[in-house]
Formats: structure tokens, C-alpha cells, sequence
């Protein structure tokens, strides 16, 4: 019942009722566009070949983001996955090209600059990427009328598609309740658990496919997961910080003890969505030169589910974690401004020492986040897809004759929820969660939780 008065009241303030359901509109007009089929193709061909060609590969993860606009060629099927690569570009350029780190430290109008050549960039990729999905279209024979004026128009749809999404996420964050890109992405995967939950049922009462107790384990795994991620998002370490006690005016200021938290995963969901933006790009570029067999080949061997594919996986959401965490939060800062106002870490220094210090601990957590992200991330997927360790070339004979087939080749559960979505519909429905719940404090309005002012749950990693 207080969920549901937390719901109620949420409704109640009418400026926070204007911005939930502003935020549903926006979310109702994206799914609306996912329905209109982009002109010229058969669509109904093309599902066929998508479903026999992306299945295990990059394009059916695609295809998992845009909520199955990819594999209908809808004029939203790029996504957001466009804006997204272009923010990872633009963030990695910042720290190599001293213009965008001068931009980026002016503060408002420097991230407006840096944001309008985001937006730049995104139409770029979408061309690059629309061209490269016509293509593949054109090849395929699924083009009604095949040349340069339906390639023409093809790129033109998908790319007014993808700046109208990135402009309905902008709306969505400044308008609305939470991220807008995240939220975006977040309907596009949720749109598909219908469609499990059938899976499901039809793999156990229909196709026998699997027995009770297998679904009631993966069930219960699946559950136990969502738990974890929901521990782990609410962890954090606590820094003491002791204020000095100091005179303004005629007033006595500080001597009050509080603490900085540091959150065990600070990143959220972003490092997963840029590693997988970024590992999308070589299926993009097999489209473009599917005529290569050379580079057929190499490309395969970072194909979706391949082990060489996990590992850069992996190492791509531990960089992320690292580079994201470096531009939200800087230590130097924080102990500047400690020292400003009079505090210090009990046993530390002010100034460098306590940077250093805050730096140590949160290079530490960091790791543990990164690691985390990548064991949820793999976990799921190593038990629908398997290890694949047989294509290896050294161990590859030695693995197909001896490891367990289902280890090799997974469950082959079609099951919707990998560990990347689940980890980005968790970490968005908390963020979203979070961003209400501070409205009606801020509204003297009680939270989702009773008596505690905050979500339950939030733990201290000592």
C-alpha cells in the first residue's frame, strides 16, 4: 500500500504529474513510431532473413535495443545507438584535444557547444549507418526499386528518425522525470517482455523444450540477479568528514561530523551501454564490406558470443568505468572545496593528501564496479550462448572433445533478458525510482519508503 500511496501521491503535485506524464507522451510517441515501416522494403522478407542471419550476433543486440525496430526496418530502427557512439567519441576527444577540455570547463555554455556538436556527429553515424543498412537491403533483394534514389531515401528516413529520437530524449530529460536517452533505451527493452514471457511459456507447455524445474531455475537465477544488482547499485563507501568549527559574523559555523559517499558503481549503466555501442561498430562495417572475404573473416572473430568478443567486452566496460567515474568526479576538487569550508578526513591531511586519499579509495571501488558490471553482463549470456571456447584455435579441438556441450553452447535459451538489458532495466527503473521519490520529499511528501526518507536498502562497504 505505500508503493501505491507513493504512486498516488506523485500524481497529486501537479508540477510533478505535468512531468511523469510529459514523459510517458514522449515514451508513447517513440513506440508509436516504431510501427511505421520505413517505405520501399519488404519488411515481412526481411524478418525472415533477420531472424535466420542476427540471431547470436551484434545485430540481433541491436535489435534487442530498438525494441525489434532493427529487424522491421521501422523509421526509428537505428535508435538511439547512434547518439550514444558520438557522446562516447566527443568524451574520448575530450581529454585528447585541449579545445573540447576547455569547452567542457566553462561550465553551461561549454557543455551546450560540446552537445551541439554531439548532435552533429549522431547525424553523421546515422548516415553512415543507414547507408550501410540500405546496403544490405539492396543485396538482399528486399528493395521494392533498388538504386541510388531508394538509398537516397532510405538513409534520409532512418536518419530523421534517429535525430527525432535524440530530440525526444532531450525533451524527456529536460522536460520530463530522468535521463531521456536511458529511459529511451529502457522502453525499447521492456517492450519485449511479452514476448519472453510467451517464450517461456511455450518452451515449457508448448515445445517441451524444457522441463518445470528448469524454468523455475532460471526463474529463481533471474531473480537472485535483479537482487544483486540491487545490492550492489546501493552500495557505497562512506569517507568521515569533520567540519571545523569557525566564526561568521557573529555566528559559530561548523564543528559538525558528516561523510562523502562514494558509490561502489558510480557509472550505472553507462559503461555498458559504451562498450556495447562501441563493439556494435565491426557489424556495421561487415554490412559495408561483405564483399571483403578478408574482412569477413576478421570481423567474425568479434562477432557476438565469440570469446574474443566477451573479453574486449569486458575490458571495454572496466575502461568505461574508469573514464566515466574521472569525468564526474574529480578528487582535487572535492579537497579543494573541503579545504575551503573548513574540512578534513579524520588522520588525513587537507589539500593533495586527502585528494590522494579519496582518489585510492575510489580507484578500488571502481575496479569492484567495473568487475561487476562485467560478471552480470557475462554470466546470462555465457548461460544462453555459452563460452564458445571450442572456436579458439589452440584449445578449440582439445575443448570440442572434452567440455560439456551445454557449457560450449549454452542452454540455446531464446530468453529475452540477457545480462546487458537487465542490467540497464534495473539501473534505469532506480534511477527513475529515485528521481520521483526526491520530488515528494522535496514536497514534504513521504516516499516510496515509510519513515526513512530514502529507498531501503543502502549499505556502507567498509
Amino acid at each position: 500500500m505505500k508503493w501505491f500511496d507513493a504512486c498516488v501521491n506523485a500524481f497529486r503535485v501537479p508540477d510533478l504529474r505535468r512531468r511523469l506524464l510529459f514523459t510517458l507522451s514522449m515514451l508513447a510517441v517513440y513506440r508509436v513510431g516504431g510501427h511505421i515501416p520505413t517505405p520501399g522494403v519488404n519488411t515481412e522478407e526481411l524478418q525472415r532473413m533477420f531472424e535466420a542471419a542476427a540471431a547470436g550476433t551484434a545485430l540481433g543486440f541491436l535489435d534487442l535495443f530498438s525494441g525489434g525496430q532493427l529487424s522491421q526496418l521501422t523509421i526509428f530502427a537505428l535508435g538511439i545507438m547512434p547518439y550514444i557512439t558520438a557522446s562516447i567519441i566527443l568524451q574520448l576527444l575530450t581529454v585528447a584535444v585541449p579545445t573540447l577540455e576547455k569547452l567542457q570547463k566553462e561550465g553551461e555554455l561549454g557543455r551546450r557547444k560540446i552537445t551541439q556538436w554531439t548532435r552533429y556527429l549522431t547525424i553523421g553515424i546515422s548516415i553512415v549507418q543507414s547507408f550501410a543498412f540500405s546496403q544490405l537491403v539492396v543485396q538482399q533483394g528486399l528493395a521494392y526499386e533498388p538504386g541510388w534514389r531508394f538509398r537516397l531515401m532510405f538513409i534520409l528516413t532512418l536518419t530523421t528518425g534517429t535525430a527525432f529520437i535524440m530530440w525526444l530524449g532531450e525533451q524527456i530529460t529536460e522536460r520530463g522525470i530522468g535521463n531521456g536517452m536511458s529511459l529511451i533505451i529502457f522502453a525499447g527493452i521492456v517492450v519485449g517482455l511479452p514476448g519472453a514471457i510467451q517464450n517461456v511459456y511455450e518452451n515449457v507447455f508448448v515445445t517441451g523444450q524444457w522441463s518445470v524445474l528448469a524454468a523455475l531455475v532460471i526463474l529463481v537465477a533471474m531473480i537472485v540477479i535483479v537482487a544483486f544488482i540491487v545490492f550492489v547499485e546501493r552500495g557505497e563507501r562512506r569517507i568521515p568528514v569533520q567540519y571545523a568549527r569557525r566564526v561568521v559574523g557573529r555566528r559559530m559555523m561548523g564543528g559538525q561530523s558528516t561523510h562523502l559517499p562514494l558509490k561502489v558503481n558510480a557509472g550505472g549503466v553507462i559503461p555498458v551501454i559504451f562498450a556495447s555501442s562501441i563493439l556494435s561498430l565491426p557489424q556495421t562495417m561487415t554490412l559495408m564490406f561483405s564483399e571483403s572475404p578478408f574482412l569477413t573473416r576478421l570481423l567474425e572473430t568479434v562477432r557476438y558470443g565469440e570469446p574474443l568478443y566477451e573479453l574486449l567486452y569486458v575490458l571495454g566496460i572496466v575502461f568505461f568505468c574508469f573514464f566515466y567515474v574521472s569525468i564526474i568526479f574529480n578528487p582535487n576538487e572535492v579537497a579543494d572545496n573541503m579545504r575551503k569550508y573548513g574540512g578534513f578526513i579524520p588522520g588525513i591531511r587537507s589539500g593533495k593528501p586527502s585528494a590522494e586519499y579519496i582518489n585510492d579509495i575510489l580507484t578500488k571501488l571502481t575496479l569492484v564496479g567495473g568487475l561487476y558490471l562485467a560478471t552480470i553482463s557475462l554470466i546470462p549470456d555465457l548461460m544462453i550462448n555459452g563460452a564458445k571456447i571450442h572456436h579458439l584455435p589452440l584449445i578449440g579441438d582439445w575443448a570440442d572433445a572434452n567440455v560439456p556441450r551445454w557449457l560450449l553452447e549454452g542452454l540455446n535459451v531464446n530468453f529475452y533478458f540477457g545480462g546487458t538489458s537487465l542490467l540497464i532495466v534495473v539501473g534505469v527503473a532506480m534511477d527513475f525510482a529515485n528521481q520521483i521519490e526526491s520530488q515528494l520529499l522535496m514536497r514534504h511528501y513521504e516516499g516510496f519508503t515509510p519513515r526513512s526518507g530514502r529507498i531501503r536498502g543502502r549499505h556502507s562497504f567498509a
